[in-house]
């Protein structure tokens, strides 16, 4: 388990990451996602060890992170620009890696590398940043460690090798308890992937939530009412978001399904459906409650 306790960490006086609190549970997808700027990769850098931050701890399975090299063998840190040797190739970074991942499996490592048709004697300076990025998660996944920290980890990828990515994800977690924790601003590909979403604005976390659960207390509701309720049901429904085409009002509201179509129905409405929300929508509508609304940013 990784603990995060009031956590912050500044740049020049920037505060990117604001006594951010968070729990990650094993064997999970946590989805860590955020407005730009947001602090999605200082917070995997904290989590790693590359940065100290300056308030809070920061624990994987009970123990300090900072300068703690056998907590740091648990995890496999996969930034959004990797880092390679000049002039390695795939099997060079492999046995830089076996020197200090103990459980680094060199022989699953090569049969990747065939099945992903990755040329392990290749120099990676020649790879597409796809194939850098294939290569980075391929050195993630043979590490053997029970924590992968991605950082925009489908970036780069076609959509056949983001299926297969998040298939051996899904491969790992079953067999071997993996933790997989991807920082992204890509919704749609995590929706089908995580269990637990944390979401990030401005350095601190606005909620922390199982997905489904999460999906379960947002709802996305169509209506046609009687004229003249609008003020009526703003005043009686949490509504996030409030839209109206003609007659036709579409909102996302925060509670019961149930509940909230019983309100409805009290105004004898002509038509009313609840329908399914995306993950896309649901960032929109909670980032819109603390001001980031697309409407501000059109001049």
């Amino acid at each position: 388990m990784i603990e995060l306790k009031q956590v912050s960490k500044s740049y020049d006086g920037i505060e990117a990451v604001k006594e951010i609190s968070l729990t990650i549970q094993d064997q999970n997808v946590f989805g860590m996602l955020g407005t730009n700027g947001a602090g999605k990769s200082t917070l995997l850098r904290l989590i790693s060890g590359v940065l100290k931050p300056e308030n809070g701890e920061i624990l994987i399975d009970g123990e300090p992170v900072w300068e703690n090299p056998e907590v740091k063998a648990k995890f496999f840190y996969i930034s959004d620009d990797q880092f390679y040797f000049a002039n390695a190739t795939p099997m060079d970074m492999a046995q830089f890696y076996r020197n200090y991942y103990t459980e680094f499996d060199e022989k699953r490592f090569q049969k990747f590398l065939m099945k992903f048709n990755l040329d392990g004697k290749r120099k990676i300076q020649t790879f597409s940043k796809g194939m850098k990025k294939q290569l980075s998660i391929l050195l993630g996944i043979c590490t053997n460690v029970p924590y992968l920290l991605c950082d925009e980890t489908f970036d780069g990828l076609d959509p056949v090798m983001r299926q297969g990515i998040k298939s051996l994800f899904a491969k790992e977690m079953d067999e071997r308890g993996l933790t997989p924790v991807i920082a992204s601003h890509n919704l749609r590909e995590l929706e089908d992937i995580c269990d637990h979403i944390g979401l990030l604005h401005k350095g601190g976390v606005l909620l922390s939530k199982d997905l489904e659960e999460l999906k379960c207390n947002l709802q996305k509701i169509q209506c046609v009412l009687p004229e003249g309720n609008d003020n009526e049901l703003r005043r009686q429904l949490d509504i996030l978001q409030f839209g109206r085409r003609g007659k036709l009002i579409t909102m996302t509201v925060r509670g019961d399904s149930e509940e909230i179509i019983q309100k409805i129905e009290a105004f004898h409405p002509v038509y009313c459906e609840a329908l399914p929300l995306s993950l896309e929508e649901i960032f929109i509508s909670e980032t819109e409650v603390v001001g980031y609304d697309i409407k501000n940013l059109i001049l």
